[in-house]
C-alpha cells in the first residue's frame, strides 16, 4: 500500500448481526456499499469496531471475503490482525489469506502491559514476517498500555513496512512529537473521530473512523476539506458533528454507531456479548441528535 492509499477517511467497519447473533452478511454488503457511496477512501475490517474479538476463525474469514467481494477493488481493504500473544499474531499473519488485501492493522498488545522494549520487540517480530504494510494501533484506553512517541518513531525508522500509526491515545503532545520526529513516508492516522480535524491540521493524513459507518458522506467531506487546507469549511463540519460523535460513544462503541445505523435501516440493533445495545433512553436521545444532523 502506498502512502496515498492511507490518506483520507478509512472506516473501521462494523460487523452486523441478526437477532440470533449470527452474522448478517447481506447487511454487511449494504454497509460496505453505504460507506463507498459516502466517499470513504478505504475500509478496515476486523477492527475493534467490527467486534473482531467475538468472531471465531471461520467467521473472520467469511467477513473478510464478504467485504472484499462487496468492495470489488473500488477501495483498498485493510485487515485487523493483532493480539497480546506475539507468536500467535505472527502465526495468524502467516496463515491468513492476504490476497487482495492492502495492509494490516495491528493493535498494541493488551492486558499483559508490556514495557516499551516489549512493544518494540512485538512490532519488530510482526514487521519481519508481514508481506503487507502494517499500521500500528495505539489505543491505551482499551489496551492498558501506551506506546510512547519515542518507541513509535524508533519502529518507524527501523522497519520500512511499519508504514503508519493509528493514534488513539488522545494525547496531543505525544501525537505532535510523533509528527515532529517521524521519518519521511511514515504517516500518522487519527484514531479518534473528535480529534481528526485538529490532527490533520498538524500533519496527520486522515482517520480510521467509527462515525463513518453511519455518516460517511459528511465525515469524509470534513476530512477531504481539511486535507485540502479548506479549514473554515472543515472546521464548520467538524464542530457541527461533535455532539453526534460524543453521543455515539456515550454508552460504548460500537453500540452507539450500530444504534444510529439501525435508525437508517442498514442493520439490526445487535451487538455480541459481553457488549450490549445502548439503553432505550439513550437510543431516543441519539435519535433526536441524528435528526438534527440530517
Amino acid at each position: 500500500m502506498s502512502d496515498t492509499r492511507l490518506t483520507g477517511t478509512g472506516v473501521a467497519i462494523i460487523t452486523p448481526f441478526n437477532n440470533d447473533y449470527s452474522i448478517d452478511y447481506p447487511a454487511l454488503e449494504r454497509v460496505v456499499e453505504h460507506c463507498i457511496k459516502g466517499k470513504v477512501n478505504y475500509i478496515v475490517v476486523l477492527g475493534t469496531t467490527g467486534e473482531s474479538v467475538t468472531l471465531n476463525k471461520s467467521e473472520k474469514t467469511e467477513v473478510v471475503n464478504t467485504v472484499l467481494k462487496a468492495a470489488s477493488k473500488r477501495v483498498p481493504v485493510v485487515v485487523g490482525i493483532g493480539g497480546n500473544n506475539t507468536m500467535d499474531v505472527i502465526e495468524s499473519i502467516k496463515t491468513t489469506n492476504l490476497i487482495n488485501l492492502d495492509g494490516i492493522l495491528s493493535v498494541v498488545p493488551y492486558y499483559n502491559k508490556p514495557n516499551q522494549q516489549g512493544l518494540y520487540e512485538h512490532y519488530k517480530a510482526i514487521a519481519k514476517v508481514s508481506p503487507l504494510p502494517v499500521i500500528m494501533y495505539n489505543v491505551p484506553s482499551r489496551t492498558g498500555t501506551n506506546m510512547c512517541a519515542e518507541t513509535t518513531v524508533k519502529l518507524a525508522t527501523d522497519f520500512k513496512n511499519l508504514v503508519a500509526v493509528k493514534e488513539a491515545s488522545g494525547n496531543m503532545q505525544q501525537i505532535m512529537e510523533i509528527l515532529r520526529d517521524k521519518p519521511e513516508g511514515f504517516e500518522v492516522i487519527s484514531g479518534d473521530d473528535a480529534l481528526t480535524f485538529p490532527m490533520i491540521s498538524l500533519g496527520a493524513v486522515g482517520v480510521i473512523s467509527v462515525i463513518a459507518n453511519a455518516f460517511p458522506k459528511d465525515f469524509s467531506m470534513m476530512v477531504e476539506e481539511a486535507l485540502g487546507s479548506n479549514f473554515p469549511l472543515a472546521r464548520k463540519i467538524h464542530l457541527s458533528m461533535l455532539e453526534l460523535i460524543s453521543a455515539l460513544f456515550t454508552e460504548g462503541s460500537p453500540a452507539g454507531v450500530k444504534a444510529a445505523m439501525h435508525m437508517q435501516n442498514l442493520i439490526q440493533n445487535v451487538v455480541r456479548l459481553p457488549l450490549t445495545p445502548v439503553s432505550e433512553k439513550h437510543y431516543q436521545k441519539l435519535a433526536e441528535i441524528v435528526k438534527k444532523n440530517k
